[in-house]
This record gives C-alpha cells, sequence and structure tokens, in this order.
C-alpha cells in the first residue's frame, strides 16, 4: 500500500509514467476518452483502468487500498484561451468540465490518502477563478489536509519546455507540510543549477526535413512570412515596436503562439493540446512538429505507445503533465509516505 496511487483524469498518462519511475504502483487509473483509455492499456499503467465519466466511479472501495491520489482535472475551464474568450464561461460554470475540480475532491473524500497531488493551468490562479482556488482551499482544509501550491515551470525541473501549471500537494494534517521539490535548473544555470534543457538536446538526432514534410505549409497563408521568422521567434518580429522596417502586425495584437518557431538554443513553448496548422510552435526548420518530437519536449519515453491517429495523437501528449516533471514531485512525496 505504501506507494500505491491511484490516478484521476489520467490522459495518456504522463503524469503517471513520471510516478512508475519513482517506484509507485497505480492501482486504478481514469478516464473519460477512450483514445486515451486505450494508451493507458497498451502501455499496462494500471492494474485497473475505467473508462468513464468521473461521476458515474464510486471509490469508497479504494479506501485503506492506496496511500496517495493524482490527477489533473481537465484545464479548459481555467486555461489562458478560455480566460479571453468573453462568449465562453469558465470554472465551475463550464459546461463541459466545471464538475472535474469538485469530482476530485469527491475522490478524495471516499478514498482518504494521505495525500494527493492536484496539477492544473496556470491560469487557475486567474483572479478570474476565484471560487475554484477557494473550493480547494476549503476543501483540503474540511478533509484534514495541509496544503502547499505553486505555479512551477517546468523547464527548472529540467523538462525542455517552459511549460508554467499550477501544482497543489496535500499532506494529512497530523504529518505536517509538504515542501516542493528543490528547482535544479534555471535559464542560464545562475545559483548551482543547471542551465534549461534546450531543444537541441533532446530533438538533434531528429533535425531533418523529409520531402513530404517539405510540401508542408505551416502557418497556411502566412507560411511566407513564417519563412522570415527567425528561429525562436513569433509574429512580433514584423511590428514597429521590434524595428521591422513595414511593419505588418501590432503589437500583441495575435496569440502569442501565431508564427512561433522553436529555436534549438533554449526549451520549447507550450505544446498545445490541440494541433494546428497557423499556431506554433513549428520546427525550426519550418515544418509541423512530429509525434516523436512533441513526446520528447514532453519527457515521454520514444518506446511509450500513443494510440490513435495523429490529431488524437497529439491531443493526449499535448495535455499529458511531462513525466519528468511528475518524476521529481514523485520522488518528493516518496518522502513523506
Amino acid at each position: 500500500m505504501k506507494y500505491n496511487l491511484i490516478s484521476l483524469f489520467s490522459g495518456c498518462g504522463g503524469l503517471d509514467l513520471g510516478f512508475k519511475k519513482a517506484g509507485f504502483h497505480t492501482v486504478l487509473a481514469t478516464d473519460v476518452w477512450d483514445i486515451a483509455c486505450n494508451s493507458l492499456k497498451v502501455n499496462g499503467i494500471a492494474d485497473e483502468i475505467i473508462c468513464d465519466d468521473v461521476r458515474n466511479i464510486n471509490f469508497k472501495k479504494y479506501e485503506g487500498v492506496v496511500n496517495l491520489v493524482i490527477g489533473g482535472p481537465p484545464c479548459p475551464p481555467y486555461s489562458q484561451t478560455r480566460h479571453y474568450l468573453v462568449d465562453k464561461v469558465g470554472g465551475f460554470q463550464d459546461e463541459k468540465a466545471g464538475f472535474a475540480v469538485p469530482e476530485y475532491f469527491r475522490a478524495i473524500k471516499e478514498i482518504n490518502p494521505k495525500m494527493f497531488l492536484f496539477e492544473n493551468v496556470d491560469g487557475f490562479t486567474f483572479k478570474t477563478y476565484k471560487e475554484p482556488m477557494k473550493f480547494v482551499q476549503e476543501q483540503a482544509d474540511l478533509l484534514g489536509y495541509n496544503i502547499t501550491y505553486k505555479v512551477v515551470n517546468a523547464a527548472n525541473y529540467g523538462v525542455p519546455q517552459t511549460r508554467k501549471r499550477f501544482i497543489c500537494v496535500g499532506l494529512k494534517k497530523e504529518f505536517g507540510t509538504f515542501e516542493f521539490p528543490e528547482e535544479k535548473y534555471s535559464e542560464k544555470g545562475e545559483k548551482n543549477t543547471k542551465p534549461w534543457v534546450t531543444c537541441g538536446d533532446v530533438m538533434s538526432d531528429l533535425d531533418t526535413i523529409n520531402e513530404e514534410e517539405k510540401l508542408q505549409r505551416p502557418g497556411s497563408k502566412d507560411y511566407e512570412l513564417l519563412l522570415q521568422v527567425p528561429a525562436g521567434d513569433n509574429y512580433l518580429y514584423f511590428t514597429e515596436k521590434r524595428g521591422y522596417p513595414d511593419p505588418i502586425f501590432k503589437w500583441k495584437s495575435r496569440y502569442w503562439t501565431f508564427l512561433l518557431k522553436l529555436t534549438p538554443k533554449r526549451p520549447s513553448w507550450t505544446i498545445q493540446a490541440s494541433f494546428s496548422n497557423n499556431q506554433g510552435p513549428f520546427h525550426w526548420r519550418n515544418r509541423f512538429l512530429r509525434i516523436e518530437e512533441i513526446k520528447r519536449i514532453q519527457t515521454i519515453d520514444d518506446n511509450y505507445i500513443i494510440t490513435g491517429d495523429f490529431k488524437n495523437q497529439w491531443r493526449q501528449i499535448g495535455n499529458a503533465v511531462p513525466s519528468t516533471l511528475a518524476f521529481e514531485f514523485a520522488k518528493q512525496i516518496k518522502k513523506y509516505l
């Protein structure tokens, strides 16, 4: 039981993979999407996999079976994109996934583990979503947990991606308060840290472009502009503020991923959950990223199988927690179990 866990909203298993590498055993993994469930099954990620709406799952039989619950409720209600869509409500009012956070804590109440890890996008901390944040704090206290939370940058834990995520760890009050693992990486390797892991570090053996990829047109109608964007830049390259002689775009007039191009000299920006012809990041060779490349950016093993077609694989990987980030938290959590 000591290192047994239950995984909620598991997706393709990025969080679970990191915990498995740290010596944890997943008793149960859950997700509502059949394609993600297939990925969990073919990789043998858990003893039991329930592919169903979390609202239909009774967790009471798992009390006393595990010491830990991990999971990241669906993030669209709290994403930066939703924050700017005035015609769509977010938070608990989101019609598709607003129920997920309360359901996560229903599971915590029924399972009653010693610890839990809750993950979401950094937007969860926006003032716009005061209600969900307050709910997490109140529920944790009501159920007897001290919580430690903050927004972390995955790059500071050795992930080749500046992916910011809200992480909250709960520990039963009688056992004290959880301390976050040390950040061992920084942008330039300051203060006894290592420099960030870059795209070049993890993708150098894939730095090619084949004949089929030469026919791709990332950026669609703006492909010719993409060709001019320097590696590591985006559409802001064509603005007056950046000194472009004949400005094409106004400053911050587009979403930040527009014409965004990776550079081998730094980590990737956040890999989005939806593949897009128009939105980056794109490869510095002016092509779309490959599945094996975004797996490496998300620190998912090359031999870890992601089922489904190209777009469904992309969605699963883009939604995942980088397994290296999960691994670092798993090692720290182990100290308290």
